[in-house]
């Protein structure tokens, strides 16, 4: 149990009896007149430093211990390990050092939060804490509270039900604490489609574990590792195949990207502008997506649009204006023959036998590449084949 003299209001309690009721703040210059007064005072002075605020009421903040809920998750610390070599991950060095040196050193997760708003954790435990109970369904809760219909979870709905206690400790109340927001987070798997009440296991099986899931570096800490948690523990694996880590895309000048400083082009003007088939190729090709830092620049998808997007698009007039010249000339429609590609012989001209060639060995190259999310490998053979 931590120790702790100050309430919710900063006012120490009866413990601390000679300043019981005061705020903290104001009981400084008492406690320094105490101590001088018991000749106990070594040293009195001002000291300036920096001190965390509220950013919201711009008052300084304290500091208390409190008794927070708490995820074994040092208990299965080797099953974290194990299930963490099942996925793909892009690039694969977050996998192998970043996200496995964190899993190796885990530490049992505090889950709750002191906050009134949030979801709120279904324990109810006795005044003492001996007995507690955690309830697991709706159904549950209406049955051991005797309450009627539960339409709403949220604290304000629930906070006051009670449940008889089956040691003769009186009623269980739920405790105070609601969710850290990343338990949620790491729960979506399974909240998603609210399992197991929903829907059935085979059909559950059908979307779990994800096909894919992107984010950036920074949730190797967060929402990499509570969605690993929180699977690991309900269903003993991973709960993706496949993991895309992105880097950070900064402003052209290095700094991080603020609404405040405005240091970075309209997106809506981008996609008006170059398209937005031209802003993917862009991030696809840079080092955004092998988790790197990027520093987006307008230079770089106006090149592509310059660079992939005209050149392709001239080929593509090319071939309109020669089917339209053939048209012409002969009198008759043109129509693609798709099995003219696999039966070229040797007799077909060389160039087109080596151009079908190119061009199904790309698609080949493309397709293996996207599949395998290495989305990096993909614009050098676009621009080589255009060459």
């Amino acid at each position: 149990m931590a120790i702790m003299p100050v309430d919710d209001d900063g006012k120490f309690e009866d413990v601390v009896s000679d300043f019981k009721g005061m705020y903290i703040k104001d009981a400084d210059e008492h406690i320094i007149k105490n101590l001088k007064g018991r000749q106990r005072l070594i040293s009195s002075s001002t000291l300036v430093h920096s001190y965390p605020f509220c950013w919201r009421s711009d008052t300084p903040l304290i500091y208390r211990a409190v008794n927070p809920w708490f995820i074994r998750v040092t208990d299965i610390k080797d099953d974290l390990l194990k299930n963490n070599e099942d996925p793909r991950w892009v690039p694969a060095f977050v996998q192998e050092k970043r996200f496995k040196n964190w899993l190796q050193d885990a530490r049992d997760w505090c889950f709750s939060r002191s906050r009134y708003w949030g979801n709120p954790i279904p324990i109810w435990t006795s005044d003492d804490g001996e007995e507690v109970v955690c309830i697991g369904s709706v159904k549950e809760l209406q049955e051991l509270t005797g309450c009627g219909e539960v339409k709403d979870l949220h604290r304000e709905h629930i906070d006051h039900l009670t449940i008889p206690s089956k040691q003769g400790k009186g009623v269980l109340k739920r405790i105070p604490e609601v969710f850290d927001c990343w338990f949620e987070s790491g729960s979506m798997p399974f909240a998603q489609s609210h399992y197991p009440f929903a829907l059935s296991e085979e059909e559950f099986a059908k979307g779990f574990p994800a096909n894919f899931i992107a984010e950036g570096i920074d949730q190797t800490r967060g929402w990499f590792y509570t969605l690993m948690v929180i699977s690991t523990a309900v269903k003993g694996q991973a709960p993706f195949q496949n993991l895309v880590v992105n880097g950070t895309v900064l402003a052209a000048d290095g700094k991080k990207m603020s609404k405040r400083l405005k240091n970075y082009p309209d997106p809506m003007d981008i996609a008006k502008t170059y398209g937005v088939d031209a802003c993917r190729l862009y991030l696809c090709n840079s080092p955004v997506v092998r988790a790197e830092q990027l520093q987006f620049k307008e230079p770089g998808v106006k090149s592509v649009v310059k660079e992939i997007f005209l050149p392709w698009y001239n080929a593509y007039r090319f071939l309109v204006q020669n089917i339209s010249r053939y048209e012409q000339s002969t009198g008759e429609n043109f129509v693609y023959d798709p099995k003219l590609k696999t039966t070229m012989g040797a007799n077909h001209n060389f160039m087109d036998r080596w151009i079908v060639s190119a061009n199904q060995s790309l698609v080949k190259l493309v397709r293996h590449e996207m599949d395998n999310y290495k989305l990096y490998n993909v614009v050098p053979p676009l621009l080589n084949f255009l060459e």
